[in-house]
């Protein structure tokens, strides 16, 4: 079994046409079990939840038009997922929670992408990691992701670290391994999925997310996987998954999880 629940659609209009491209993809890359998982912010319908001058022009889209897309695609016979990629906010957990439960999601993707009001994976505001303490940036980000698993709100974790996407990296390691565990401890205690992402091989960090050590940490404490792709296009679609299976297997991994209406299933890791 493989997956690959994160991919957005979202640089085209949502047609069932264009989602057939990613379909086809999908099926090429031997892909069994897929979904899409468009970015929260982008929808007009989470303004009250997160909204800056980065934001604002993007955020034109609606979650009604999404959704149609969906189910006239599952008409037509398409096994699609239905998904979210939602950006965690500390202290907004309420109106994040009231969101989620207004749409029939197969599953939901939590993500740190911000921390306050920079964007810390945005090449635009790149000159910000050298303003501050490397170390201190680390421990702001996991700690989001560690209330972001405490929040239970999410069943799956995007690219679980990553804060390394421009290689900006505690050098020592005891301050990564004592890090490393209490995020898996975290993430293991209330029931949090993780993915394996590939996208970070397409990014300027050149691996794959999470790091060895960080996977290590969390098959330790039995924190389940699945394997994604996070395609902006749609021949990123299962992209570089050998790699992604063979670093799961590397590990220990034998299982992966496949979700429908929020529920998840072990299969035999493909």
């Amino acid at each position: 079994m493989l997956t690959d629940y994160h991919i957005h659609v979202e640089q085209g209009p949502y047609t069932v046409d264009w989602l057939f491209e990613f379909a086809r993809q999908a099926g090429a890359a031997g892909i069994d079990e897929w979904g899409i998982s468009e970015h929260a912010y982008r929808f007009v319908e989470t303004r009250h939840i997160f909204w800056n001058d980065w934001v604002e022009p993007r955020q034109n889209q609606r979650m009604e038009e999404y959704l149609s897309m969906i189910m006239k695609a599952r008409q037509e016979g398409v096994r699609v997922k239905f998904g979210i990629e939602m950006d965690y906010f500390p202290g907004k957990e309420k109106e994040i929670e009231e969101f989620i439960n207004r749409y029939p999601f197969d599953y939901v993707i939590g993500s740190v992408h911000w921390i306050d009001e920079w964007g810390i994976d945005l090449s635009e505001m790149k000159q910000e990691w050298d303003r501050r303490k490397v170390e201190d940036i680390w421990l702001a980000y996991f700690d989001r992701i560690e209330r972001l698993a405490e929040s239970r709100l999410f069943d799956i974790v995007g690219h679980l670290d990553l804060a390394k996407i421009f290689k900006y990296v505690p050098k020592d390691r005891e301050f990564l391994a004592e890090l490393y565990a209490r995020v898996a401890k975290t993430l293991a205690e209330n029931g949090t999925c993780i993915e394996i992402s590939t996208a970070g091989l397409r990014k300027p960090v050149g691996e794959i997310y999470p790091h060895p050590l960080l996977l290590e940490a969390c098959h330790k404490q039995g924190v389940p996987i699945v394997i994604s792709s996070d395609a902006h296009c749609p021949k990123d679609v299962g992209a570089d998954f050998s790699q992604a299976v063979a670093l799961a297997r590397k590990i220990g991994y034998r299982e992966i999880q496949v979700f429908s209406r929020r529920k998840a299933e072990a299969y035999p890791l493909g």
